[in-house]
């Protein structure tokens, strides 16, 4: 089963985003953080599949991607993958693969996970405008972290 129905709002300044009116998933966001060249994100989620959702919302902010709400479309992606590490960049590098060939960007998605399969409903629209193309998500001092509240990644984008 998918793990959906919350919403998730950016915040004010398009750097940060947090997971809003649902008190059963309140630990869930995103933040920019500094870095020497490339983009730094901080992400963190209740659960594995809010976690990636919120890595998607934060690579949307980083990169100024405007999509276009009349016209949704939706995709449907299966990744195999080691761990979680290797789950987090092998989802977001297929979204960025898929932005490419098609012009289209997702702002929302729905996950299944068992054991070493993901299937993830990205939601979305056709790209209206992109301030800065992000080139790669890396493995660069990437970790997933169990924490009290939930899981925590540190993400480098290379743009």
């Amino acid at each position: 089963m998918f793990d959906k129905g919350f919403l998730i709002t950016p915040g004010n300044d398009g750097k940060f985003g947090i997971l809003r009116d649902m008190a059963d998933r309140s630990y869930a966001g995103f933040e920019e953080k500094a870095h020497t060249a490339d983009w730094e994100l901080h992400v963190w989620g209740q659960s594995f599949c809010d976690l990636l959702e919120q890595a998607l919302l934060g690579m949307n902010a980083l990169s100024g991607v405007i999509l276009d709400d009349q016209h949704r479309v939706e995709r449907l992606v299966s990744i195999h993958f080691l761990d979680a590490e290797d789950l987090l960049v092998s989802l977001l590098n297929e979204i960025i693969f898929i932005s490419e060939m098609e012009g289209v960007g997702f702002n929302a998605m729905a996950c299944a996970i068992e054991d070493d399969q993901m299937r993830a409903q990205l939601f979305g629209g056709p790209i209206i405008s992109l301030n800065k193309e992000i080139k790669a998500v890396t493995y660069h001092n990437l970790k997933v972290e169990n924490k009290k509240q939930g899981l925590e990644a540190h993400i480098v984008f290379d743009v």
